[in-house]
């Protein structure tokens, strides 16, 4: 009989956060603590099937005896540690950070929890306007003082039958970038190109996707946080007026195209998918999918028309 290796079992770590004691796995971050703890802890560039990058800074937390604010999505608990999650100098940094990008990107499609969370630490941010956009010269500049990304002045990319890309409303948090990269995909298509104010995600050279390596696996559109990556059919239907996900129904099923067992969650309007995604807890796909399991769907659509 062959020898069976365990892992050897973590020891655990105690923290005071917010005053109360915390016990969490030796490795875990901050961030996890704050989660076991019950603490809604905003997060922008942090999922959980991603590397952590530390850009958007908005998890950040107060750790006694640091002299900065630590992010808390990848700082790792130590023992005795004390932290403060919504202490003044904490409060003041997000709201800071939610401003700058509330005032300088289109975030009225991002998800409700990012709206609740600029109304909870006030961020009084003059609205992105939409029109200065479509108003825009080539290189011209359209943003607020103080804001970290120039991505605005791009008209919303539409090369393709798959998805659009309307990078007024990227905020730069790097995520289609790490689904794209050595995280998931491997096959990066897309980086950071440029460096300060004229930062922004881009193809090889700037081409149009038909032309880049991007082989549509979807995976960036499944972690994008703002909607500045979309299925074209939500995009479509968004500009017809048509879609209303209170009328979507979630169904989760396998993906019939091959045997690894990937989960799809079909989202369906009107007896019509309209798009696809996977779950980030599925120990299979981890929320990642192919390009037949994001947007492979159109068959089902192929009725057959009576004679």
């Amino acid at each position: 009989m062959s020898a069976v290796f365990l892992e050897a079992p973590r020891r655990l770590v105690d923290v005071t956060v917010d005053g109360m004691t915390v016990r969490v796995p030796e490795g875990a971050t901050l961030l996890d603590a704050c989660r076991q703890h019950g603490i809604d802890t905003p997060t922008l560039c942090y999922l959980e099937n991603l590397t952590p990058v530390n850009v958007c800074r908005v998890c950040v937390v107060e750790v006694e005896g640091s002299r900065t604010l630590v992010p808390a999505c990848s700082r790792r608990a130590e023992p005795g540690m004390t932290v403060h999650t919504d202490s003044e100098r904490v409060r003041t940094s997000r709201r800071m950070v939610l401003e700058f990008l509330a005032s300088s990107t289109d975030m009225t499609l991002a998800g409700p929890e990012v709206r609740r969370w600029i109304e909870r630490y006030g961020a009084a941010a003059a609205p992105h306007a939409a029109g200065e956009r479509d108003a825009a010269r080539p290189g011209e500049h359209h943003v607020t003082a103080g804001t970290t990304a120039d991505t605005v002045a791009q008209p919303v990319k539409v090369d393709n039958d798959s998805y659009v890309r309307d990078y007024s409303r990227c905020i730069l948090c790097y995520k289609c970038v790490e689904a794209c990269g050595e995280v998931a995909q491997n096959t990066f298509a897309i980086a950071v190109a440029g460096r300060g104010f004229d930062a922004r995600i881009s193809t090889e050279f700037d081409v149009g996707l038909p032309d880049s390596a991007c082989v549509y696996c979807g995976n960036c559109i499944g972690v994008c946080p703002t909607g500045a990556l979309m299925f074209k059919s939500e995009h479509d239907m968004r500009q017809a007026g048509t879609w209303d996900e209170s009328r979507q129904t979630v169904t989760t099923t396998i993906c019939p195209y091959c045997g690894v067992g990937c989960n799809l969650e079909l989202h369906v309007q009107d007896n019509r998918i309209v798009k696809v995604t996977s779950p980030l807890d599925h120990d299979v796909s981890n929320g990642h999918l192919c390009v037949k399991g994001r947007f492979g769907f159109e068959f089902v659509q192929r009725r057959a028309v009576e004679s």
